[in-house]
């Protein structure tokens, strides 16, 4: 009988994220039926889509309230559908709120869970951990001192893979070395924008990036580019286009990377980009009050918010967050590294370890799941 697999990816970076398993879980498992949450990359694979992920998606508190009765109603859907399915197995990505109430009812119907890309309980909410010990049988860790925090809370099957940018960018490592090793041209400053891909980041952080930029100018001469995202419309970008002498479309970050000395970012998965392409970023958040009401009312955590600060456990990359996300502060610091080359291309030495730190015990997971799943262990 045809075995068929749950797969939940209910962000773009989760459908990338199950895309990286794909060649390992079919070289192992190649006649597995697979369906569940993913975009459209996924259903040309052959997944069967219950939920397209632009349903599932969501950004901040106040939105992701709103949902909550589609969630809920999600869940029984898909809890059902495993049973009309009968199946055995999940890959369950990122997307944790979700993804962790699903698991603990599935495994409860004797579903095996495969947890990629763990959630971050270690920030957010701690006792999380034991719940995932007895809901998953094994979990997927990217970031290099999750493995140890979640065996230490009873996770008995906890493996470090290669976080998914190592793959894609891999084939720039040498250049990035060879490029970033070398001073950046105080007479010829390139500064790279990247205010986000969703809507609601570019109309709040590119004023101030603008803003930063006219600063700036005052003192320094730069070129300035700037990634956007092509699924947004181009009016958006319209204010700040006097400033910007070269873009990029975000199939273009690569190249973006290897050209430019340093950044302007939303706080995103982009960071750490920029921390594996040595560029130094200053990274911004901004959302609505009521989001940052509800953040600093119910979230305890209030470390580092950016991938790269989290993966070198040290502000690698300078955060303004909320209110402090303003023009003058972003100038205030891009003229502080400015004024001190040195300093700088330390920092950038300092990043080229990034490709280090990425790299996990395994390179892919598709191939143990995969094996997992055809077993009974």
């Amino acid at each position: 009988m045809t075995k068929s697999c749950l797969v939940i990816a209910g962000e773009k970076s989760g459908e990338d994220h199950f895309l990286s398993l794909l060649p390992g879980l079919k070289a192992s498992c190649p006649d597995i039926d697979f369906w569940g949450v993913g975009g459209d990359e996924m259903k040309q694979k052959g997944v069967a889509l219950k939920y397209h992920l632009k349903e599932f998606s969501s950004w901040g508190y106040t939105e992701v309230i709103s949902k909550i009765p589609f969630y809920l109603k999600a869940l029984k859907e898909i809890e059902d559908e495993c049973l009309k399915r009968k199946t055995q197995s999940a890959i369950l990505i990122d997307f944790q709120d979700f993804n962790l109430k699903l698991a603990q009812r599935l495994q409860k119907k004797g579903v095996k869970i495969f947890y990629y890309v763990a959630p971050q309980a270690w920030a957010w909410k701690g006792w999380r951990g034991k719940k995932i010990a007895r809901a998953v049988h094994s979990l997927f860790v990217i970031l290099p001192f999750e493995k140890k925090w979640f065996l230490d809370r009873g996770v008995e099957r906890v493996f470090s893979v290669n976080h998914p940018l190592w793959k894609t960018h891999q084939d720039h490592f040498p250049l990035i070395q060879e490029k970033k090793s070398k001073p950046i041209n105080p007479e010829k400053i390139k500064i790279l924008l990247l205010p986000g891909s969703r809507k609601s980041e570019v109309e709040m952080l590119l004023p101030e990036f603008r803003e930063a930029l006219k600063y700036l100018g005052k003192d320094y001469k730069f070129e300035v580019s700037m990634v956007r995202a092509r699924h947004l419309p181009k009016e958006l970008y319209g204010k700040i286009e006097e400033y910007v002498d070269c873009e990029y479309t975000d199939d273009q970050l690569g190249q973006a990377f290897l050209e430019n000395d340093l950044a302007l970012a939303a706080s995103g998965t982009v960071t750490l980009t920029c921390a594996l392409y040595a560029v130094p970023t200053i990274v911004s958040y901004k959302t609505s009050l009521l989001n940052e009401y509800l953040f600093y009312t119910f979230v305890q955590y209030r470390g580092p918010i950016s991938l790269a600060n989290l993966i070198f456990n040290k502000m690698v990359f300078p955060e303004f967050l909320a209110e402090r996300a303003s023009g003058y502060n972003l100038y205030q610091q891009l003229k502080a590294w400015l004024s001190d080359m040195n300093q700088l291309q330390e920092l950038r030495t300092e990043l080229l370890k990034t490709q280090s730190l990425i790299s996990g015990e395994m390179q892919t997971a598709g191939e143990y799941i995969g094996e997992k799943i055809n077993s009974d262990t």
